[in-house]
């Protein structure tokens, strides 16, 4: 017998374990392999009556495996010699399986994802009542479950923002920079809650590193702008006005920095 086919008995005696780790889906693929690998390969009459009594006996364990009867109601049929049909309904089993893994794992994400807004209000009604303490909390739970999610940190961010809480607002979005250094909104993001911090130097650093990564978003210099604009540096905001205007000749707001600057400078 070839090594292909020793294999394939091994995997046909490994599939009652993994029906009883509730691992229904590699199990019908070992048996799958199995019939494929009996196919392909040249057996003498006892070789082949041994192996079909191999699958009649895995067979029988699938059939009555409670689990897959609940994902796959039909019975399993196989008569020796009809190994191509059992093929058939094994790939057609496989198939449900695998829609099934797919609609939990979509059911799952919908679950996470409902969970996260509800947590996400909860801590934004928490802030409405003033009761600060109690969103951090909220929140930190929520960026625990959720550690790996960059956008959810500066949501949080924006919650704070909206009710003039900026330098907690601050802490979330450096929180999310740490975790993702490349995400140019975070730069623009943290250099407009430090302008409404008056902290205008520190500002302009990270609007400096936002350009350093992509120069050529208008609304970036734009936004420098307005920080200049707060600053009172009008030299400075017209030449991120005009980098804006150089980048998008249509941008009228752009357009009006410029103008107001210009005039600012006589």
């Amino acid at each position: 017998m070839s090594g292909e086919l020793t294999n394939a008995r091994k995997k046909l005696a490994g599939v009652s374990s993994l029906l009883k780790q509730q691992k229904a889906m590699p199990a019908v693929q070992a048996v799958y392999d199995a019939v494929v690998a009996m196919l392909r390969g040249s057996l003498m009459k006892s070789e082949r009556e041994e192996f079909q009594e191999l699958l009649d006996s895995t067979v029988h364990i699938l059939n009555g495996d409670k689990k897959l009867r609940e994902d796959y109601p039909l019975i399993i049929n196989y008569t020796h010699g009809e190994e191509k049909v059992l093929m058939e309904v094994l790939r057609e089993l496989l198939k449900e399986l695998q829609e099934k893994v797919s609609a939990n794992a979509q059911d799952l994400l919908k679950a996470m994802e409902k969970r996260k807004r509800d947590i996400l209000e909860q801590g934004q009604a928490q802030i409405e009542k003033g009761d600060v303490p109690e969103a951090h909390i909220t929140f930190n739970q929520l960026i625990r479950e959720f550690k790996d999610d960059t956008e959810l940190r500066a949501e949080i961010a924006d919650k704070f923002i909206k009710a003039g809480l900026y330098s907690e607002a601050l802490s979330y979005l450096e929180d999310a920079l740490a975790h993702d250094p490349n995400a140019i909104f975070l730069y623009n993001r943290i250099g407009i809650v430090l302008r409404k911090m008056q902290d205008f130097a520190t500002a302009e650093k990270y609007y400096i590193k936002a350009l350093q990564l992509n120069d050529k978003d208008e609304y970036l210099y734009f936004n420098c702008g307005r920080l200049y604009y707060d600053w009172k540096k009008w030299d400075k905001m017209a030449e991120a006005a005009k980098k804006a205007i150089k980048i998008n000749p249509s941008f009228a707001e752009a357009e009006k920095m410029l103008k107001f600057a210009n005039k600012k400078i006589g």
